[in-house]
């Protein structure tokens, strides 16, 4: 079955479930629409404003994160790498998570660089944001007060986050210092299932294990996490900020930053599958549930701020990265084609 015909079929499997979902909620589920008029009509939008402006800073400082982890491959200037970091999040906002692929790709195109070493740059940047967000996670929950609501899973969040920084640090050590062990071992594993899919695997394990070998040094590799952690501050503070724009909601205006760093975790699991516009409904569903289960805010406010947050955080760089294509005159279509060319080569 093709990629695209994968999608539609998920696309419909979700059609049914919201639909599903909507008519059991029907009659069971008061929701105050009046409650929420008032809601919005006092939500900040200055706070609102400022959450798109760490969004758009946070994409704008993966620009010289790329320049740092290029290293010794690196050919040209952090001005060029600008535009693919705000094209690629808008490709993906508008495409789905299967378009992930157009920042390497576009960054390859701009600097007439091999597409391999953009990809290993790629895998590098995602290993160091998950083990950014999670030294973040990791001392943020672990510093959250005991008396305060749903404590355990604030604690079990911020081992978690422990569990999986330890992981990641375990794989980029081994990758580096014995990826041809790792790929072979890959190999074995996989092909009992698939012998292509095996050897796919396999090769994108060595062009990582050359990725970070362009990381030379640990002041190199210093930055890069420097830079890494800054961009997951200002995401969560983009979290932090649109939840208190709801400044007439007693759960949301006083919403501390251990709270919001349990609803960025909750955001980024359902992150992981995202279908173009379906997507966007099923994050604002994930968001609108966690606010509900963990902080106990009414139902048609929950929904309310899951729908701005996704808003902000997914949909705020969609005019900068139209911007940033007109410019560089890239078709964001060709864009999303093009990368998922690339991840299924």
């Amino acid at each position: 079955m093709s990629k695209s015909a994968r999608n539609a079929v998920i696309a419909v499997v979700l059609v049914v479930l919201i639909a599903g979902c909507a008519w059991f909620a029907h009659g069971r589920v008061h929701f105050d629409f009046a409650n929420l008029k008032l809601q919005l009509r006092a939500v900040s939008w200055a706070r609102v404003a400022a959450s798109v402006a760490l969004i758009w800073l946070s994409v704008a400082i993966r620009a010289p994160r790329w320049h740092v982890l290029l290293g010794s491959a690196n050919t040209t200037g952090t001005a060029k790498l600008l535009g693919p970091q705000f094209i690629g999040f808008t490709v993906v906002a508008l495409f789905g998570r299967a378009a992930d692929l157009a920042r390497p790709y576009l960054t390859a195109r701009r600097t007439a660089s091999p597409i391999a070493t953009q990809l290993a740059v790629y895998f590098i940047e995602r290993a160091l944001d998950l083990g950014s967000a999670a030294i973040l996670f990791a001392i943020t929950l672990a510093l959250a007060p005991k008396g305060m609501p749903h404590h355990e899973e604030f604690k079990k969040a911020g081992q978690g986050a422990l569990i999986l920084m330890a992981a990641i640090v375990v794989f980029l050590l081994a990758v580096r210092f014995a990826g041809g062990a790792v790929a072979g071992f890959a190999r074995k594993t996989v092909g009992v299932g698939s012998k292509k899919l095996a050897e796919s695997v396999a090769a994108k394990i060595l062009e990582f294990r050359e990725g970070l070998r362009t990381i030379k040094t640990f002041g190199q590799f210093g930055a890069a996490l420097l830079l890494s952690l800054l961009i997951w501050v200002m995401i969560a503070g983009a979290y932090f900020e649109t939840t208190r724009a709801f400044r007439d909601s007693a759960q949301l205006a006083y919403f501390t930053v251990p709270q919001t760093m349990l609803l960025l975790a909750s955001s980024m699991a359902g992150s992981l599958i995202q279908l173009p516009v379906l997507g966007w409904f099923s994050q604002i569903g994930i968001l609108a549930a966690a606010y509900v289960a963990f902080f106990s805010v009414p139902v048609e406010i929950a929904s309310a701020a899951g729908a701005l947050l996704m808003a902000v955080t997914t949909l705020g760089i969609v005019p900068a990265g139209l911007i940033a294509a007109r410019i560089e005159g890239v078709s964001l279509r060709d864009a999303a084609r093009s990368s998922e060319a690339v991840s299924t080569a």
